[in-house]
């Protein structure tokens, strides 16, 4: 099967950038999905969307030579159904979420000792 702009294929992820993912595709020739490609949203870490060996469609948006660029948002957008791509779960977002909040309370703590102890104590007035 020949790769063409436009087509929409299946591959597997090969490898995980900070910047994107390499998806082999069926002819065995490999293409990156940009990180700006791989969901709606904006995706700061990849790796909540894609894990090493994952199946994917992917739609050929590009091709530059030797080089493939591709697409998973592109995919989703088109076909509403296609609800393979989606990593984020109910689980992981709960996950994250508390992640977030401890962290956050951590957060809060550690300024609140900053300014108790810029006060001279544990909220009294600062003493002359």
């Amino acid at each position: 099967m020949a790769i063409e702009v436009g087509s929409i294929v299946e591959g597997r992820v090969t490898g995980i950038t900070n910047f994107g993912a390499f998806v082999e595709l069926a002819d065995g020739k490999t293409g990156l999905v940009h990180i700006s490609e791989v969901a709606d949203a904006y995706v700061k870490d990849i790796n909540d969307y894609l894990k090493q060996n994952d199946r994917v469609k992917v739609k050929v948006i590009n091709i530059n030579g030797d080089k493939i660029g591709l697409s998973i948002k592109q995919v989703n957008s088109s076909s509403s159904d296609n609800r393979v791509n989606r990593r984020i779960s109910q689980q992981d977002f709960e996950e994250r979420l508390s992640r977030f909040l401890r962290e956050s309370e951590q957060r809060q703590q550690d300024l609140r000792r900053s300014l108790d102890s810029k006060r001279g104590g544990r909220g009294g007035p600062a003493r002359f």
